[in-house]
């Protein structure tokens, strides 16, 4: 039996024509991956009329000194839960690594060191989450529909969401332009 490739710290990236429109051009930023299952943040797409500021005031934190960028739809799954991907200089009881993408916290207590300034130096706000059960992420890797890249802070967080996938693609040393939305089989 082939052990499972586990993709924690990777990007998963929406091969075009997978079949699934939530996922069209997707950019999943995987932070945990195991025999249990999975769970990535998309990082790939603003919700509309959502900013940082939004959600702060919705929390009843005082926005101070934090930036008012887009927060990004991070999947179909409770998109109404908050989560904060982030640099690894910061931690609290409820942060989890994301291999080499960082980490991720979801307790709020993040979004009010950010707005005071002292939070994570590098960091993207989403809604939601996209999650496998066991074994399906694995059973879906094997078929057209994803590809696991390498996990680049610098495509998560300096890199426009609206221009992530196709950034990400071009660092594999791949023309997204020329991907079928279709594959063989032998």
């Amino acid at each position: 039996m082939t052990q499972p490739t586990y993709l924690a710290g990777r990007l998963l990236l929406a091969m075009p024509g997978m079949g699934d429109p939530r996922f069209d051009h997707a950019v999943i930023a995987m932070v945990q991956h195991d025999a249990h299952g999975a769970l990535g943040l998309g990082i790939g797409t603003a919700v509309q009329g959502v900013t940082v500021h939004t959600v702060l005031a919705d929390l009843g934190i005082d926005p101070g000194v934090a930036p008012d960028d887009p927060v990004l739809l991070g999947g179909p799954v409770e998109t109404e839960r908050g989560f904060v991907l982030h640099s690894p200089d910061w931690t609290s009881r409820a942060t989890v690594s994301a291999g080499a993408l960082g980490a991720m916290t979801t307790s709020r207590d993040v979004l009010a060191a950010i707005a005071a300034g002292k939070g994570p130096s590098r960091f993207v706000v989403v809604l939601g989450y996209a999650g496998w059960d066991a074994g399906q992420l694995d059973a879906e890797m094997t078929r057209h529909g994803w590809f696991a890249a390498q996990g680049r802070t610098q495509i998560v967080f300096d890199t426009p969401a609206e221009e992530r996938w196709k950034a990400a693609w071009r660092a594999e040393g791949i023309d997204p332009a020329l991907l079928a939305s279709e594959t063989g089989r032998a």
